[in-house]
């Protein structure tokens, strides 16, 4: 257990990526490709890219798998959290600013990062895996953060 802590705490220090879905990340070989069409923030959605690296240990393929998507989808969360922390908000301050002083706002972007939207999973050759969030901005102002337009 404390070596695939190890593992998926190795891939959210390694990984912090953040794209689009619009181009794969692994190659038909099974290996990450060596370029990404990074996004991150658009007009509508802020997508970010997570990656896990899977526990060889494990003899079963499917825990190997699953437990590299957990690891990748936390990653992706925590990647989502940065590029949202420099999202503007009306009066010209930033997401990041904003929770410093308030604590509710923290938490709702905290529950409104993890009910982002896998949009793609891909796994690598070892297991491994690299999945795309999609966060819609809509989602955002519905929970009351007032985003500057």
């Amino acid at each position: 257990m404390k070596k695939a802590l190890f593992i998926a705490v190795a891939a959210l220090i390694t990984a912090g990526c953040s794209s689009a879905p619009s181009k794969g990340t692994v190659a038909k070989s099974g290996e990450i490709e060596r370029e990404w069409v990074e996004e991150g923030v658009t007009k509508n959605y802020v997508f970010a890219r997570g990656m896990g690296a899977a526990d060889q240990t494990l003899e079963n393929k499917t825990q190997r798998m699953a437990t590299s998507r957990n690891a990748a989808i936390v990653n992706g969360q925590y990647n989502m959290l940065s590029f949202v922390k420099g999202i503007s908000l009306e009066g010209g301050i930033t997401v990041e600013k904003a929770i410093e002083t308030d604590s509710v706002l923290a938490t709702k972007i905290n529950e409104v990062i993890k009910g982002a939207q896998v949009v793609r999973t891909e796994w690598t050759s070892d297991d491994g895996c690299v999945v795309v969030l999609r966060l819609p901005k809509k989602v955002l102002k519905d929970s009351g953060v007032k985003l500057a337009e």
